[in-house]
């Protein structure tokens, strides 16, 4: 499932509504421990399944170097957890 938003742009000349598509249906923060596996990395917050238009800037996350299998995102708060 995709969504799909628009933005209306005011300028001197008048509205222009532009179209943006979001693929992500997860609310970044719905839940505060992910559990990701080799096939997510390079892992980054927001993650892909999460929607863009009220989210932080990505961020990239080095779990793959973290001795526990685990980090946390420094925007929103969210573990993350290296399955396996």
């Amino acid at each position: 499932m995709s969504l799909r938003s628009h933005i209306i742009v005011l300028n001197n000349f008048g509205s222009e509504k532009i179209d943006m598509i979001h693929t992500g249906t997860e609310t970044p923060n719905d839940k505060k421990e992910y559990e990701v596996t080799e096939k997510d990395l390079p892992l980054h917050c927001p993650t892909p399944s999460m929607s863009l238009w009220n989210s932080h800037p990505r961020v990239f996350l080095p779990i793959q170097e973290a001795t526990d299998g685990k980090t946390k995102c420094p925007y929103c708060g969210t573990n993350y957890v290296l399955a396996g």
